[in-house]
């Protein structure tokens, strides 16, 4: 079974839809997806999710099954320098990295700052709908790997966002998600692989295949977005904090 994940195009977040550039990237991408064998589409209910995969399945005439838990992650922290509550992925490298259990899968929202407000709660309520899901389409989780009792060619695509992503990589290969947070960038309208491997009869395990691929954008000479990075260099004008 091969799962595709695809982020949604630049976002703008007042009015949670696309960008006039996200929509350029929304057409590009439908191209893309269009040409594929796929067996099932699945978005979030949030509007740039599905403002992204509106082309694709119209240009398929097909419809995507919308799934609660497949909206952003919405595990969030309380900062005491911060009147609400903030997304949980946003940690200064300075910080996080001092802390050995944020490498952990079993101990990363056991620490001090993930238990300020719901991160727990949040994370077990995902990978609990995502264990499901892949137990109905034949992969019943057990430990750090996954029994087969139905195996597949099945392609299936996911419309969603950067933090829900990265939680749904990190359990189905067994690591912390923090590692994703931190380590990866997810550009808007980027396309992820990850694929079952079963080299032991009725045992697979999950690899990505590709991470963050963008070259339906590059084909077309259209710049990738800068909304999932920061700055590059100190000095730059570019984004620095939260």
């Amino acid at each position: 079974m091969e799962i595709i994940i695809v982020r949604h195009c630049e976002p703008d977040y007042g009015i949670d839809s696309l960008t006039p550039k996200g929509w350029r990237e929304a057409e590009l991408l439908s191209d893309r997806l269009s040409k594929m064998d796929i067996t099932e589409m699945y978005c979030s209910p949030q509007g740039r999710a599905k403002d992204t995969a509106s082309l694709t399945l119209k240009k398929m005439n097909r419809e995507a099954v919308e799934l609660e838990w497949l909206r952003e992650f919405k595990g969030h922290v309380k900062y005491d320098f911060f009147e609400q509550p903030i997304r949980c992925w946003d940690m200064l490298p300075s910080y996080w990295t001092k802390q050995d259990e944020y490498y952990s899968r079993e101990d990363w929202y056991k620490t001090e700052l993930m238990q300020t407000h719901n991160v727990e709660e949040q994370y077990k309520w995902v990978i609990a709908h995502l264990d499901t899901f892949l137990a109905e389409h034949g992969y019943v989780h057990e430990g750090g790997l996954f029994r087969v009792e139905r195996e597949n060619h099945d392609r299936i695509v996911f419309f969603c966002h950067f933090g829900i992503c990265s939680v749904i990589l990190a359990h189905m290969l067994g690591v912390s998600p923090i590692l994703f947070f931190q380590g990866f960038v997810m550009q808007p309208s980027s396309v992820t692989s990850i694929v079952t491997e079963e080299r032991e009869k009725g045992i697979a395990s999950f690899r990505i295949r590709s991470y963050g691929d963008i070259s339906h954008l590059y084909v077309a000479d259209e710049e990738p977005s800068f909304m999932a990075r920061f700055c590059e260099c100190y000095s730059d004008d570019d984004r620095h904090d939260f």
